[in-house]
């Protein structure tokens, strides 16, 4: 029998209350609803009037994709594989439970919040990072459309503060975020439609792993590593990704994982390359200097009451991101038609942007001129903790392309 991972159980017999994830699903029971729920579940969603207009004109298009690629539309089975730092997600499909999966397309994640590593308490900002499955489709979330994760799974719930783990973790549109996964609206509206006709078909459990990086990304891979030198601790859980990364690159099949009684993952090793390693600080940056940080990393707050906001709003955000994107192009290099530029910066407890640094993604002049945007952004309201003001680094992805 094959297993997959999506649904998480103690099973209480085994030696050390070794915590098994059956994700996996074996092919009978992918299938076991009756073709009346499936059905009801389509017609439900179809009941909302933005939906229904949606699916009408998103599924030719969707049918049109799965043609030019050889691929037989609706797909039964779909994985998402989400990678933080190269800010993009890939979606997998198959028809068959014995099939191996294929590629469908990349979205490019529009926005990030937060650093490597995974998710431990609410209001971190922190995207989390592990193995998780959709488990709810919002309609008529303040972000478009999104698409609910199961976060905290069996694994946070034993490592994460378990006075505030945090929760609402979803895959949206708008490209704005607070440590979800934000795509565009078109490409949230593509997401959402595939991803119910496979729900409808009887995949419960559409399985969305977050990845720190993508492994096969030396650039990525070495900023990995230079995380690491500053956080060791994560070094055991990074490696566990990188096992299940190399897993689905091995069999193209989604890894069954188990949480042991420690909440860690355990994974087939499958031979990985040994690319982590927390000693190598071999990372460099295409720029010869950064902005000097003003306040100690020990000094921001890691979680708070209530997020920063920017003046207006998170649409006045938005707002302010799309016009900076736009103006941007004209500083694209000859030859270069996009960027992507992943920005850090603090809000000060006073509300102002006091440190700004791109990081990764454009060429110098972009660089330089989206960080004096961003520190000659009007004040913000600060971010509280514990009913005081405190400041917080924030991460922000730019995305620079020409029409």
């Amino acid at each position: 029998m094959h297993i997959n991972i999506y649904c998480i159980k103690k099973i209480r017999f085994l030696p050390q209350a070794l915590l098994l994830l059956c994700f996996n699903l074996t092919h009978s029971a992918s299938f076991s609803q009756s073709s009346v729920y499936s059905v009801r579940f389509l017609d439900n969603q179809k009941s909302f009037p933005k939906i229904s207009e949606m699916m009408s004109r998103e599924e030719d298009t969707l049918q049109k994709q799965f043609q030019a690629k050889q691929l037989v539309w609706p797909a039964r089975f779909v994985y998402i594989r989400s990678f933080k730092y190269d800010s993009e997600m890939e979606v997998w499909v198959k028809n068959k439970q014995s099939e191996k999966y294929k590629y469908f397309k990349t979205y490019k994640i529009c926005a990030l919040a937060g650093s490597l590593g995974p998710k431990r308490m609410a209001g971190d900002y922190q995207v989390p990072e592990g193995f998780y499955y959709i488990n709810e489709f919002n309609p008529r979330s303040l972000y478009h459309l999104s698409l609910g994760l199961n976060y905290p799974n069996a694994s946070d719930r034993m490592l994460c503060d378990l006075s505030q783990p945090g929760g609402d973790i979803y895959i949206h549109g708008s490209c704005v975020t607070t440590g979800c996964i934000p795509i565009t609206d078109g490409q949230i509206e593509e997401l959402y439609v595939l991803a119910a006709h496979a729900k409808d078909l009887g995949q419960d459990f559409i399985p969305v792993h977050i990845f720190p990086v993508n492994f096969e990304n030396p650039k990525s891979v070495a900023y990995l590593n230079r995380f690491l030198t500053s956080f060791n601790e994560f070094v055991p859980f990074e490696k566990s990704m990188q096992n299940a990364f190399y897993y689905f690159e091995k069999n193209h099949q989604v890894p069954p994982v188990i949480v042991n009684s420690k909440g860690e993952y355990i994974i087939d090793d499958v031979g990985v390359p040994a690319t982590l390693s927390p000693k190598n600080d071999s990372w460099t940056s295409k720029k010869l200097s950064h902005p000097v940080q003003p306040i100690p990393e020990e000094e921001l707050a890691v979680s708070v009451d209530k997020l920063p906001l920017f003046p207006g709003g998170n649409q006045a955000f938005k707002v302010f991101i799309d016009k900076l994107s736009a103006d941007m192009i004209k500083e694209l290099e000859p030859g270069q038609t996009k960027a992507f530029v992943l920005m850090e910066y603090i809000i000060d407890e006073n509300g102002k942007t006091i440190f700004a640094n791109a990081i990764s993604g454009g060429n110098e002049k972009m660089d330089l001129k989206i960080e004096k945007a961003f520190t000659d952004m009007a004040l913000w309201t600060p971010a509280v903790r514990q009913g005081k003001n405190v400041p917080i680094k924030l991460k922000q992805n730019i995305m620079v392309e020409a029409p």
